[in-house]
């Protein structure tokens, strides 16, 4: 009796393996692409491919804010004049804006500040902008901060952008209610979170009614430096990208807060890199995606970025281009890149005017 041979397995025919790779590959093609646009349009939603910034004409690092700002150098430590120093902080600024245009960022520089304003170089504590056309307004914890809300600025985003509305948040701040915009905010656009460290430049009151104004759900903790002082602003230990977060999870002493944090940003797909305090002490944390011309960009400081690991940075550059930039002389005032960088998330008007 002869036993009959077994039938061949369809694998082990080249013809038949290569029909049905050739039946997979569209597929898998496809995939691929739904993936692409589905990452870019996050990305389109959370990071903003243009910034206002402001040059810093009378930058000196500001007393008033001197008290709850550990990150600040005190003035009588700085070996260089105001005049020098309002010069360098000028520099920085330019060669800054020159950084991101060459990456493909559209940046509105200010040159109009002539005012004594010190900490006018960070614009991003007195306004913020909504993609439905809203622009915010903020209350402001240090009266020689609160003249930095300035008519021109919002008159050029104004002729720039589709602003549907300014809401000014402002008049709280003489009630001693105040959140120093998205220095106080770290917004996750996608999932509609607001990320809150508190403390004098985020008061509690203030949160509650700017997150229902943006239609936020506002996630607060109590973040604080190596001495037990609050951090100052939430955005000098926490950056919220499309695909990642870098936050200072160290500084959250709370295991129920830093655990709450943790989850939700993971739970939004993004991928968590967690930073020491002494990386914050560097302005690691103070970072912003930007959409730059070939895809998203790290705006980071120099040294900042310089003190993370060689895992850390692996982590970023799987998702962003990182753009460090050295701003030495304006980290005096206690905050670095992301603190110079007003994100514009405002709909362009049709045509959209060139950029100034």
């Amino acid at each position: 009796m002869t036993t009959p041979a077994p039938p061949p397995r369809a694998s082990s025919s080249p013809a038949t393996a290569v029909v049905a790779t050739a039946a997979a590959t569209p597929a898998l093609r496809a995939s691929s692409r739904t993936r692409r646009a589905d990452e870019e349009a996050r990305t389109a939603v959370q990071s903003p491919a243009a910034v206002v910034m402001v040059r810093p004409h009378h930058f000196t690092p500001n007393p008033q804010t001197a008290a709850d700002n550990a990150f600040q150098t005190d003035p009588a430590d700085v070996d260089a004049t105001r005049v020098e120093l309002a010069a360098r902080a000028f520099d920085e600024g330019t060669r800054a804006a020159e950084a991101l245009r060459a990456a493909g960022v559209t940046v509105h520089l200010d040159g109009g500040e002539r005012a004594a304003r010190p900490d006018g170089v960070f614009p991003h504590n007195w306004f913020s902008t909504r993609a439905d056309g809203r622009v915010v307004l903020y209350p402001m914890h240090s009266p020689n901060r609160r003249g930095e809300r300035r008519a021109d600025v919002v008159d050029l985003l104004r002729e720039r952008y589709a602003v549907s509305e300014v809401l000014d948040r402002s008049p709280l701040e003489r009630r001693g209610i105040v959140v120093e915009g998205t220095g106080a905010l770290v917004l996750d656009h996608v999932e509609r979170v607001a990320y809150v460290a508190l403390s004098h430049r985020a008061d509690q009151t203030a949160v509650a009614l700017v997150c229902s104004d943006l239609g936020h759900e506002p996630l607060t903790f109590t973040a604080t430096d190596e001495t037990g002082v609050p951090i100052y602003h939430t955005n000098v230990m926490m950056s919220v990208a499309s695909r990642f977060a870098l936050v200072g999870l160290e500084s959250i002493e709370s295991t129920i807060e830093r655990r709450r944090v943790a989850d939700r940003l993971s739970a939004s797909g993004r991928e968590v890199v967690a930073l020491t305090r002494a990386q914050l002490g560097e302005f690691a944390g103070n970072a912003l995606e930007l959409r730059g011309a070939d895809g998203p960009v790290l705006a980071i400081s120099a040294r900042g970025w310089a003190s993370l690991t060689t895992a850390q940075r692996r982590t970023i550059s799987r998702h962003a281009r990182p753009l460090p930039l050295e701003v030495p002389t304006i980290e005096l005032a206690g905050g670095s890149v992301r603190c110079m960088l007003a994100g514009v998330h405002l709909p362009p008007l049709s045509p959209p005017l060139p950029p100034r």
